[in-house]
């Protein structure tokens, strides 16, 4: 079957592979229907690959067709159109009793598919633990819905969880790509009042208001962290979500959040090797009581199908993400592509197969 390889840094080629096998007692065999390339997924190919990583189909957003099932699968069928979570656990690692979803068998085990198992940038492909992983759509829902629902949702879903939202707080946003979009209209369902989206792009910028967002600002017009003091009269935002941005804009949400009761959640990628600063002074030289969370994205059918509940009833839709669209198995390549290059008026791209 046709795939498509991450070959080595900079360089992806398409090849016939082995048909994906089913792994019994629970597995499945999916097609993709609609695929989104991920801004990570360009990452790994020009920005962060390595040859450990070569020879590799990447790709994890992605709604499909059941093709195959196990002999013990028994919430779905042959025929099925599903979402598949961009984070697929193994809900039978006995760390997840202990809370470790994302971590259990390993540092990032949870990120599996397109990483450690072959990903979706194909004909077809397996997943093992279909009735724990794949999730049913509702009826009404858009494919596109369906697809924003598997990995942007749910991490921007993840960084406003994990920020303490309470209702009243004011929370900061830095990044308002699809990611900081979800996150701004997740701080908004959570109860903050005022929310402070920090973004160029005009297209992002109007989503973001779209979304909840009561004030945007720039890093054009200067430091962004005194920007937000001046705005909050020097105590700074209960919650910063830090949704995008490069190595620096960990130590600016540790600079501006609240003293105290202030709590920086992460779902940021950074890229490379090294450290991240944390600033001593803004960190009350270690006594600030600023609160630091780092996460992977929540996943698993439970997760995706308390999103796409979400979208059913009216509380969300994260269509308007969809900017391109693309078809067939091919347009995948140029869609990555444009992950890549990240045109003014890109959000994401949807490739129907």
């Amino acid at each position: 079957m046709k795939a498509l390889i991450f070959d080595k840094p900079g360089s992806i080629v398409w090849e016939d592979i082995p048909e994906p096998s089913l792994l019994e007692p629970f597995g499945v065999i999916l097609e993709p229907v609609v695929i989104s390339p991920c801004s990570s997924d360009a990452h790994t190919v020009f920005g962060g690959g390595t040859p450990k990583q070569a020879r590799h189909v990447l790709g994890h957003e992605c709604i499909a067709r059941v093709v195959e099932t196990a002999s013990q699968v028994k919430g779905f069928k042959v025929g099925d159109i599903v979402a598949v979570p961009a984070i697929t656990p193994d809900w039978r690692a006995v760390a997840i009793q202990e809370g470790c979803d994302r971590h259990a068998d390993d540092h990032f085990s949870g990120h599996r598919l397109g990483r450690t198992w072959p990903g979706v940038f194909a004909e077809r492909f397996a997943l093992p633990d279909a009735d724990t992983t794949i999730a049913h759509i509702p009826s009404g829902i858009t494919l596109e819905q369906a697809l924003m629902s598997v990995d942007v949702m749910t991490t921007g879903f993840t960084g406003a969880e994990y920020a303490n939202i309470k209702t009243g707080d004011t929370v900061c946003v830095m990044g308002i790509g699809p990611v900081g979009l979800m996150a701004i209209a997740a701080a908004a369902h959570l109860g903050a009042a005022r929310i402070i989206g920090i973004g160029t792009r005009p297209i992002c910028i109007d989503l973001a208001h779209h979304y909840g967002a009561s004030e945007i600002i720039s890093y054009k017009n200067g430091d962004v962290v005194e920007q937000v003091l001046d705005m909050t009269n020097g105590i700074g935002p209960d919650g910063v979500i830090i949704a995008g941005g490069d190595d620096s804009v960990f130590r600016q949400a540790v600079d501006m959040v609240r003293y105290g009761i202030g709590t920086v959640s992460n779902v940021n990628y950074y890229g490379g090797t090294g450290s991240l600063e944390f600033p001593k002074f803004s960190g009350g030289r270690g006594m600030a009581g600023k609160t630091v969370h780092t996460e992977l994205a929540r996943g698993g059918r439970a997760r995706i199908e308390r999103m796409l509940k979400m979208i059913q009833y009216g509380r969300i839709d994260p269509q308007p993400l969809v900017t391109h669209k693309f078809k067939g198995l091919e347009a995948i390549e140029p869609a990555l592509h444009l992950m890549n290059e990240k045109p003014q008026d890109l959000i994401k791209a949807a490739v129907y197969v």
